[in-house]
């Protein structure tokens, strides 16, 4: 069965950077214990040499030196480069945790608080607002994590190190720490407010400096394009990214759950386009009985694991696909969506798959394992790291199999055996 990394909620698989590729697991997004204090003499030498580089791109001198003649490498980045899942999930699991009860009650709140500017998004660029808000609560959840010092660090300190220390992917760090470099010599923010991930990624939907620097939008017209503050921006550059580099059609859906006649399955090559119309007539339908909506749109059918859901799939799933190559975290984001929007659960369960555990379920099991001495560092509803770590103590202590840290039903039950 499929099994994918997990990712902390500050930074899922870190979309737009197909150069971590394979890089990212559990602890990833974690705060490290900030950047080492000494400041070798060779990271010195090195800012001195890249110095040239930099005038080059056009970033003013004065810009250079006040930036990296300040800059102690954060050199705790080469850990989590290097960092190996602490969990693995099932994709039910994945798609559970981020479409969980607390993701969807707060998503139709956001999506209530901020209906205009949604909308204008929505008529300026015609990304779909419910797909946006899929994005928002995948990345930062609803802006939740941006600024938090657990999950989130100063990303020049970070960048400096990779581009510096980090051979694998040089160019790509080097490049990455120019784009930071460049933004702060425009204005746009300062080093000290440029908070991230470890590898760079900021702001409500989580930018790269390349992609706030090539997609970023001033959309409230204060004078610079940020990923944080008023989502405005983060929405704006979003939908741009998704509609020119992701191919998005306006008003087309990303796709839907249906089903397939016995016989049918060898279609589901996730391959061959067909517009709905065609699929309709080889039997495939919606999984809710509704007709397709835009019958001639060409999609193609998918089943992500054997004897599960099934899913048509068409060219706006690509387009969230560009902003994160993770087949799991498109697929978990459009449902994400949905479900803000007031639709259902998936009609057909995952193999071996469970319901998604109701926001008082979590937090009962938060009470429950903080009472035993596993803390989750509170009792939120929300399935955080610290939680999920708590979870797997736990598991491993009982002698629960699989251990996987998962907060579901089966754990809910054993701890009301009694712990």
């Amino acid at each position: 069965m499929q099994r994918i990394f997990d990712e902390s909620a500050s930074a899922t698989l870190l979309s737009r950077r197909t150069a971590l590729a394979g890089a990212l697991g559990a602890g990833l997004g974690l705060a490290f214990g900030g950047p080492a204090l000494a400041k070798p003499a060779a990271f010195d030498r090195w800012v001195s040499h890249f110095r040239e580089r930099a005038i080059k791109r056009g970033i003013a001198g004065a810009t250079y030196d006040r930036v990296m003649g300040a800059v102690t490498p954060d050199t705790t980045v080469y850990a989590a480069v290097r960092a190996q899942p602490e969990f693995t999930e099932l994709l039910w699991q994945y798609i559970n945790r981020r479409c969980s009860d607390w993701r969807v009650i707060t998503g139709k709140e956001r999506a209530k608080e901020y209906a205009p500017l949604l909308k204008r998004i929505e008529a300026d660029y015609g990304v779909d607002r419910y797909l946006l808000l899929g994005l928002w609560g995948m990345e930062s959840s609803f802006g939740d994590v941006i600024t938090n010092t657990k999950y989130m660090r100063p990303v020049i300190p970070a960048l400096a190190a990779l581009a510096w220390g980090e051979p694998r992917r040089r160019r790509y760090w080097e490049a990455e720490l120019l784009n930071a470099l460049v933004i702060v010599d425009r204005g746009w923010a300062s080093p000290k407010e440029m908070i991230g991930s470890w590898a760079g990624a900021m702001g409500h939907t989580q930018w790269m400096p390349e992609v706030w620097l090539h997609m970023g939008v001033d959309y409230d017209r204060d004078g610079r394009a940020s990923p944080f503050g008023k989502p405005d921006d983060a929405f704006a550059g979003t939908a741009r990214y998704l509609v020119e580099r992701g191919k998005y059609r306006r008003g087309e859906a990303w796709g839907c759950e249906v089903t397939i006649p016995e016989g049918r399955h060898r279609f589901a090559d996730n391959r061959s386009w067909r517009p709905y119309a065609q699929w309709h007539e080889l039997g495939i339908k919606r999984a809710d009985g509704a007709p397709f909506a835009r019958p001639h749109d060409q999609v193609k059918l998918w089943v992500p694991v054997s004897g599960g859901p099934a899913f048509l799939i068409g060219q706006n799933f690509r387009a969230v696909y560009s902003y994160n190559p993770s087949t799991a975290y498109t697929l978990a984001l459009c449902h994400l969506g949905d479900l803000i929007r007031g639709g259902p659960p998936f009609h057909s369960q995952f193999p071996g798959g469970e319901r998604v555990p109701t926001i008082d379920e979590v937090k009962e099991i938060q009470r429950r394992l903080n009472k035993l001495g596993f803390k989750t560092d509170g009792v939120d509803g929300r399935t955080g790291s610290d939680t999920l770590r708590a979870i797997l103590a736990y598991q491993k202590k009982v002698g629960m199999h699989p251990a996987d840290g998962y907060a579901g039903l089966k754990v809910l039950a054993r701890l009301r055996q009694g712990g």
